[in-house]
């Protein structure tokens, strides 16, 4: 067996430990309400507000700010959706029921996760024009990222691979635009 097999069934080995415990863990009420939440807030309608809010009130920087995350979130569901085609991997909630999150999946397929991806596209060039907003914008896309590991929607490595993809799509198209 390769070494990059190694890897590969160690990480799928972790993804589904973690799965198991998410899928058992009956989460307190007020962790189920900020999960679901943040995972329709993940869905657009959070970071389109707040990009509509920046281009009225956001002052010098709102064009580079709001022109950056809208490449890089435009850039990262072409890559998403690119990825969940070659990859293939099944949702953790079509291998094991969830114990009480009820969602039903945008499609079938897990890697990467596609709102990740959006919330740091976003995130993260907004953050980089607007510093005094680090902290929420990054407590909102992390919040949208763990929502979809304790949903059953994204493997742990599905959700980390978001982070990436869209960490570096927002830093890079803020750099350009800059």
């Amino acid at each position: 067996m390769s070494v990059g097999q190694l890897v590969l069934n160690y990480i799928e080995a972790g993804d589904h430990r973690v799965m198991n415990r998410m899928h058992a863990w009956r989460a307190p009420r007020w962790i189920r309400r900020w999960m679901l939440l943040a995972t329709r807030g993940g869905d657009g309608w959070l970071w389109y507000s707040l990009c509509l809010f920046l281009l009225v009130f956001g002052g010098k920087g709102r064009f580079v700010a709001v022109g950056a995350a809208a490449i890089a979130s435009s850039l990262g569901v072409a890559v998403f959706l690119f990825l969940k085609r070659a990859f293939g991997r099944k949702r953790p909630c079509y291998i094991q029921p969830h114990c009480w999150a009820t969602l039903l999946p945008p499609d079938q397929f897990s890697f990467p996760s596609g709102h990740t991806i959006s919330a740091f596209a976003v995130a993260v060039p907004l953050a980089i024009v607007y510093p005094m907003l680090t902290v929420p914008l990054l407590f909102a896309a992390l919040s949208v990222a763990a929502s979809r590991v304790v949903l059953g929607m994204h493997f742990l490595s599905d959700v980390l691979a978001g982070i990436a993809i869209g960490g570096l799509l927002g830093y890079f198209s803020c750099t350009i635009l800059a």
